[in-house]
């Protein structure tokens, strides 16, 4: 791969590239974006250009990445983020109890490249995470150029974001810290008046059908649509997106709209609901149908609104145009609410099938 691959965003990249070009590289980087857009990629290949050991210039003049050096091959396996991450957080669980405790979540496969993703359960960056980045940024890097770090989240503990302060105020000049998030907001204004601040944009729908093309041929026209249109213009969840999972939570979530709106008979409603258990698997299961029901309720507000080109879920546009005859504005955002409250149950552990029983049939007409 090369700056070439990236989808999207081409003024950014370019811009990044030409700092890159003329050795000023800003100490920190906020990458913003929705998610799945691409932040940490473009952070993985600008590390990968800072580093390697055999440069390329393109015809214009800018800097690439070999990616065959051993820096950017050893680089590159930090490159799936997910899959790293699942593997630091399984050693830590095989740790001794009394070791677990201290021990912080980090993805690492160059010495000189560190990956500092939110530490579970809590899913926040901690103050652990930030002191291990100030112990090592000081020191020279012996195997690459530069030291790089990559905050791959916005959500700091307190004590956390006061501490990578420090390291802004007085950075070495070899190292780049990148903080990627979704909404820079999130950050400090404190934070973020010591960074130069990028944010990545969506991409067009017609954008991601044709990347669909090629990486899903066996979608027909109609599932790219959907794909391209619920990943919100972001490359990353469109590549990533499970439709059939996505497609099976979506029919259970129909099915729970409209038995609250049309059915007096719950039978079919229970025999659906009875199958959201309890463990991960039923967690995973829930959370999908969750996101269907917030997708579906948003497309029930587009048409009500006089703006059916808004509709995500365009492959069943029919169903949701008679859904939406039967329902008023009042009784989306009553859905809405409830929807909330249901997502808050289930982080309380409460019995996911009875708790969805609840919803449906709290909204019935």
């Amino acid at each position: 791969m090369s700056f070439n691959d990236f989808h999207g965003n081409r003024e950014i990249v370019t811009r990044l590239r030409e700092m890159l070009a003329r050795d000023r590289f800003p100490h920190a980087v906020i990458l913003a974006g929705p998610e799945g857009a691409g932040k940490y990629t473009l952070a993985q290949m600008l590390a990968k250009s800072m580093n390697c050991l055999q440069p390329v210039i393109d015809g214009n003049g800018l800097p690439d990445y070999c990616g065959r050096c051993s820096n950017c091959v050893r680089i590159a396996e930090s490159d799936d983020l997910n899959t790293r991450f699942a593997e630091a957080v399984e050693a830590r669980e095989n740790l001794r109890d009394a070791d677990k405790k201290d021990t912080r979540i980090f993805v690492q496969s160059h010495p000189e490249v560190l990956a500092i993703p939110p530490d579970p359960p809590q899913m926040l960056i901690k103050l652990g995470q930030v002191r291990r980045v100030i112990e090592t940024i000081y020191y020279k890097p012996s195997e690459a150029r530069r030291r790089v770090y990559i905050f791959t989240d916005s959500a700091f503990m307190k004590e956390a974001a006061n501490s990578l302060l420090k390291i802004l105020e007085e950075p070495p000049d070899f190292a780049t810290i990148f903080l990627l998030t979704t909404n820079a907001g999130e950050l400090l204004p404190t934070i973020r008046s010591r960074c130069i601040s990028f944010t990545l944009g969506a991409l067009p729908t017609t954008d991601i059908e044709q990347y669909l093309a090629a990486e899903q041929p066996e979608w027909n026209v109609r599932q790219r649509q959907l794909v391209a249109r619920l990943s919100g213009g972001a490359i990353g969840k469109a590549r990533s997106f499970d439709l059939a999972a996505y497609s099976a939570g979506r029919a259970d979530a129909m099915a729970i709209l409209q038995s609250s709106i049309q059915s007096d008979d719950h039978s079919p409603l229970f025999r659906i609901t009875e199958t959201y258990r309890a463990g991960a698997e039923g967690k995973e299961k829930t959370d999908q149908l969750v996101r269907a029901v917030y997708s579906l309720l948003e497309d029930l507000l587009f048409i009500q609104s006089n703006t059916p080109e808004l509709v995500r879920n365009t492959d069943i546009l029919p169903e949701l145009k008679k859904l939406a005859a039967l329902v008023e504005f009042e009784w989306i955002a009553q859905a809405s609410q409830k929807l909330g409250q249901l997502e808050s149950g289930m982080r309380r552990n409460l019995l996911r099938s009875l708790s969805l029983d609840a919803f449906a049939t709290a909204l019935e007409k």
